[in-house]
């Protein structure tokens, strides 16, 4: 029954949107802590490397995080995709323009950023996770890897450029979920608003300083 109620909550817009806004939530709340875990960068090798060894050491749990990860990303992305569809499938043309032409920059792009933030994802996972992408990966030594990819600038400026349309996803995604999610008032919209610029120019700026670094010789 409850799986019933679910399962057709699921189908409507609102609940798609509610699956979205929540699994988004999670994503964001991840990438803060991969953020500020991967700033040991400026500490030094050991710290940096100390880190990645203490993760390591703890297989079975970030084997959960990991799967976990993985399948909240899968729902955030089936949800959003499916959302569309109906979204459009429902709309008239003339209707659709006209909301277009309402909608802020980092909103009409949203159907933008997303594929190409989960393509730099792929990427990056690749680059630093796998080292398949990385000409002078060295399993274990996360802080060289670090830096003889960011060495490369047109390596940095991928990640410059991906983490900028991350902002945009992030700053416009964080202010609609809590709407969404009910959270929405007059009286603290001001407080959502700075709450999703904060956040997702943390993220950002926190990412984007690591190849700016090294390319400027900060960091090497």
């Amino acid at each position: 029954m409850q799986r019933d109620m679910a399962l057709s909550f699921y189908r409507t817009a609102v609940g798609k949107k509610a699956v979205v806004a929540v699994t988004g939530i999670a994503l964001a709340l991840f990438l803060l802590v991969h953020m500020l875990g991967n700033l040991q960068l400026f500490s030094g090798p050991e710290a940096l490397n100390g880190y990645a060894r203490f993760l390591h050491s703890k297989p079975a749990i970030v084997g959960l995080v990991r799967i976990v990860l993985v399948v909240v990303l899968v729902v955030h992305v089936t949800a959003t995709l499916q959302l569309f569809l109906q979204n459009r499938a429902a709309r008239p043309q003339g209707y659709r323009m006209r909301r277009y032409e309402e909608v802020d920059a980092s909103s009409s792009t949203m159907v933008v950023t997303g594929p190409l933030v989960l393509a730099f994802l792929a990427y990056h996972l690749l680059h630093f996770t796998f080292g398949s992408a990385h000409p002078s990966f060295q399993p274990g030594d996360v802080y060289h890897n670090v830096v003889a990819g960011f060495s490369n600038w047109w390596v940095s400026g991928t990640y410059i450029l991906a983490n900028l349309l991350l902002f945009l996803h992030l700053r416009h995604g964080l202010w609609s979920w809590f709407q969404t999610l009910g959270l929405a008032h007059p009286r603290y919209n001001h407080w959502r608003r700075w709450f999703a610029w904060a956040l997702s120019l943390a993220i950002g700026i926190g990412n984007i300083s690591m190849p700016v670094a090294v390319l400027a010789g900060w960091v090497r």
